[in-house]
């Protein structure tokens, strides 16, 4: 609830900056900008709307809320608030030069010269949100390779395909993850794991939404991300397994090549709870890596499934070979998404830290708004190389 809160507070910030800018610094006459508050006014609510309606309205009311309604408040709202987010970026970026010329204006000059920044900025965002619902609708194909100094030569090519942050819920439905299912069957990977932030609503909600996971070809596997725990994680663990994915809850499992027969080679998947699973009241859940690998036999190479690559740290100091992550998602709105750097190491690819490799996929999803700019979304095909000489 802090969160939202903070968003909230966000959201009536932006809009102030936005009514300075684009209304009372434009308009002349007192009845436009009366209009054009209330216009900010009913937009804002919108995007508030969207963020909290389901979350604060008791639920008899929710109940009266139809589905194509709730659609049609997430695109309006979080579109809108896009929208807002790059306008003021413009705005703030040309207010120097603003600030500039407008000392050698007379007040008529000088609010033409804000229609004209204000009109440019709207027109500017406009143009990068619909390139970002474009691009947002349309996962990338990424292939890495990453080389594991331990892995048996036999498991040289090996392919795990990963999918993160699915967020399936008022957008994001059952036939978009019945196109990632193609896609990611279509490439024959060795197993499929799934990173977290696959649902924005329970089981009874989005159950049936789940659905097309059954059609994975090939072992499956599932750890949670911080927003299964905002709808009953446990849940989701349960109802899972009857759509034949395996869920990963702080231990480990021995893999190999698809279809490889007994005694084939196989190296360690590991997978952990998300760390907010400790507060998030759910009883049993919380990250443990120390659990995960207890035991392991360290000459064996072990690859981690953590939704939030700041545990990569935790892992390092476990001689974790390859961890893999999401969350992120790249950061989803480019420059704003930076700001994941103050909680996470890194926004997206692959990295190194100490001996343990890291990659962070920017998932195939969103969150909030149905866009993403500079941050394209991805089904990654990561392939294993073995460093071991033969």
């Amino acid at each position: 609830m802090t969160f939202l809160l903070v968003v909230a507070l966000v959201v009536v910030l932006l809009h102030l900056y936005l009514y300075w800018r684009l209304v009372h610094s434009t308009a002349a006459r007192a009845r436009w900008r009366v209009l054009g508050f209330l216009l900010l006014l009913v937009l804002g609510a919108s995007t508030v709307a969207a963020f909290l309606l389901l979350r604060v309205l008791p639920p008899a009311m929710a109940a009266r809320v139809t589905p194509t309604e709730i659609v049609v408040l997430n695109w309006v709202g979080y579109l809108w608030l896009a929208v807002g987010l790059y306008s003021a970026l413009v705005l703030v970026i040309v207010e120097i030069p603003r600030r500039l010329i407008r000392r050698r204006l007379d007040p008529g000059r000088r609010r033409a010269m804000a229609r004209i920044f204000g009109g440019a900025a709207v027109l500017i965002a406009g143009g990068t949100v619909g390139y970002g619902v474009k691009q947002a609708r349309v996962p990338q194909l990424v292939r890495r390779e990453v080389t594991l100094d331990k892995l048996d030569p036999a498991l040289d090519g090996m392919t795990i395909a990963v999918l993160a942050d699915i967020h399936l819920g008022v957008i994001n439905r059952g036939p978009f993850l019945a196109d990632l299912v193609r896609r990611v069957n279509d490439e024959s990977p060795d197993l499929v794991a799934i990173v977290g932030d696959l649902t924005d609503g329970t089981v009874a909600e989005l159950g049936p939404a789940a659905a097309p996971l059954r059609n994975l070809v090939g072992p499956t596997f599932f750890v949670t991300g911080n927003h299964e725990y905002f709808y009953d994680a446990e849940q989701w663990c349960e109802f899972l397994p009857t759509l034949g994915v395996r869920v990963l809850r702080n231990q480990r499992v021995p893999v190999g090549r698809w279809g490889g027969g007994a005694g084939s080679p196989t190296l360690d998947l590991a997978g952990i709870d998300d760390r907010t699973a400790a507060r998030s009241g759910e009883p049993g859940h919380g990250a443990n890596l120390a659990k995960a690998l207890a035991g392991r036999d360290p000459a064996r190479p072990v690859v981690l499934l953590a939704h939030q690559p700041v545990l990569i740290d935790q892992s390092s100091r476990a001689d974790v070979d390859l961890q893999i992550s999401g969350h992120t998602h790249g950061g989803q709105l480019l420059p704003f998404g930076y700001l994941v750097l103050l909680d996470q190491p890194v926004l997206a690819g692959l990295t190194r830290v100490g001996r343990t490799w890291l990659y962070v996929t920017r998932g195939v999803g969103f969150w909030g708004p149905p866009v993403r700019v500079g941050a394209p979304p991805e089904i990654t095909l990561l392939t294993l190389r073995s460093g071991r000489k033969v």
